[in-house]
C-alpha cells in the first residue's frame, strides 16, 4: 500500500536538505570568503618575486663558493625522508609544507641572511639513487620556483638559485645522507664513473 502523503513529505524533507547543503546549493554570493588566503596577492607577490629571481640564479661554481662563505645557509625545501636519503653537503632541510611563520623564525631567524635553494630539477634522473632522491618534477611545478617565492613573501631577499641542471656523476657538490654511499658506488660502477675515477685520480698526482 502507497502513502503519497508519506512520500511528499520525504520528497520536501530531501529538497529542504539540497537546498541547505553547502556542498549541494548553489549561491549567488559568489565562494565562501576567507581573509587568510589572498590569492591576487599572491599572484602579485609572485611576479615580484619572479623579476627578482632573474639576476640570482648561480652556476655551479658560483653556488660552490658561495655556499662556503661564512654565515651562508643552503636550504634544501624537499620532503625530511628525502633529504634524509641525499642532499647537498651542509645543507639544512626545512620542507616546503613546512615553510610558515613559526617555523622560519626558527630555522631562518635572520631575514638578512644569504640563503642559497636547490631542488629535483636541478639534477638529471641518469641514476637509480637520483631516480629515487631527485625524482624530477613538471618545469612549472619545479620546487625552486615555490621555494623563492615563498621566502621572497615572508620577507627574504638575498636569496640565490642553483641555475643548472647537473649530473650527479660529474658535479662538483658533494652529498650526503643515507645513499650517499650507494651513489658512489653507482658512480664508479658505471663506464663513465670509471672514467670520472681515472681521471680525477691522475689530476690528484
Amino acid at each position: 500500500m502507497r502513502h503519497p502523503r508519506r512520500l511528499a513529505l520525504a520528497f520536501a524533507s530531501l529538497t529542504t536538505l539540497a537546498l541547505l547543503s553547502p556542498g549541494l546549493a548553489r549561491s549567488d554570493d559568489g565562494p565562501p570568503p576567507n581573509p587568510a588566503i589572498d590569492m591576487k596577492g599572491y599572484l602579485r607577490v609572485s611576479l615580484e618575486a619572479a623579476a627578482h629571481r632573474e639576476s640570482r640564479r648561480l652556476t655551479e661554481e658560483q653556488f660552490l663558493r658561495m655556499s662556503a662563505e661564512p654565515g651562508v645557509i643552503v636550504l634544501d625545501a624537499r620532503s625530511k625522508a628525502r633529504y634524509d636519503e641525499l642532499h647537498v653537503k651542509g645543507a639544512i632541510n626545512l620542507s616546503f609544507p613546512d615553510i610558515a611563520i613559526v617555523s622560519l623564525a626558527q630555522t631562518l631567524p635572520d631575514k638578512n641572511a644569504t640563503i642559497l635553494i636547490y631542488c629535483n630539477n636541478n639534477f638529471l634522473n641518469n641514476t637509480p639513487v637520483t631516480e629515487r632522491a631527485l625524482a624530477s618534477k613538471r618545469l612549472t611545478a619545479s620546487l625552486n620556483l615555490s621555494t623563492y617565492i615563498a621566502l621572497y613573501t615572508y620577507g627574504y631577499r638575498n636569496i640565490y638559485e642553483l641555475g643548472p641542471q647537473l649530473d650527479i656523476r660529474t658535479t662538483k657538490l658533494e652529498f650526503e645522507g643515507t645513499l650517499a654511499a650507494e651513489r658512489d658506488r653507482d658512480v664508479q660502477n658505471r663506464p663513465e664513473g670509471k672514467a670520472l675515477a681515472v681521471q680525477q685520480d691522475a689530476e690528484l698526482r
